[in-house]
């Protein structure tokens, strides 16, 4: 995330970098084991163009999931706002990353077949979600397609923990995609196979559309 919006998102922004900063060993340790092959499958098994596709990690933290993409063949290019972070990815298999916050993106024009944004939009306030979103649809090739996972809630918003999440309902994320000029190819609910209760991530697949 950013500061370009204003100082209620630059106090936003700057505070849940910091606890990434804080927290980005035991981040990287934490989550090195955990399975996101459901989510790569419902991007790529979605793109229409012709392998290998080029994707933007976007939120792409320690770099666990740009070696995914890269051991499928693919070319993945990671973007990460945490110094450490941005670091951690680079050593992980000498990708190419961008520190780029959140909200003060500087994004090529239609230059990726997908857009992985696992665990990261979330982040974005409400206020500033249509226009980011509106830019990951412009860094979109045509009919290129966005893959989300989201903490889902009940359109609440504010901190966590440290960290500034926004917690939207589907109908709400479907209308903020839709706004934004994209068409739901696909969503669920994960862990897969547990009760919704028990199934805190929505994910979604969003084909550009305009």
């Amino acid at each position: 995330m950013g500061a370009s919006d204003g100082p209620d998102h630059a106090a936003i922004a700057r505070a849940t970098l910091a606890h990434y900063e804080r927290q980005a060993e035991a981040f990287r340790e934490g989550t090195r084991g955990h399975d996101v092959r459901q989510n790569i499958d419902a991007l790529l098994s979605r793109i229409e163009a012709t392998p290998p596709f080029t994707i933007l990690d976007f939120g792409c933290g320690p770099g666990r999931d740009l070696r995914a993409f890269a051991a499928l063949g693919h070319v993945a290019i990671g973007l990460e706002g945490a110094p450490s972070f941005v670091a951690m990815a680079r050593e992980a298999g000498a990708f190419d990353v961008w520190q780029q916050d959140f909200l003060a993106l500087a994004l090529p024009a239609a230059r990726f077949d997908g857009v992985f944004a696992n665990a990261s939009l979330f982040h974005v306030p409400s206020s500033a979600l249509p226009r980011v979103l509106r830019e990951l649809h412009d860094t979109l090739k045509p009919r290129g397609v966005l893959f989300a996972s989201n903490p889902h809630g009940h359109n609440e918003e504010g901190w966590n923990r440290g960290r500034y999440g926004a917690y939207h309902d589907l109908p709400t994320w479907s209308r903020y995609m839709s706004e934004a000029g994209f068409a739901m190819l696909d969503h669920y609910y994960r862990p897969s196979g547990l009760p919704r209760d028990q199934q805190p991530w929505l994910a979604s697949v969003w084909r550009k559309a305009d």
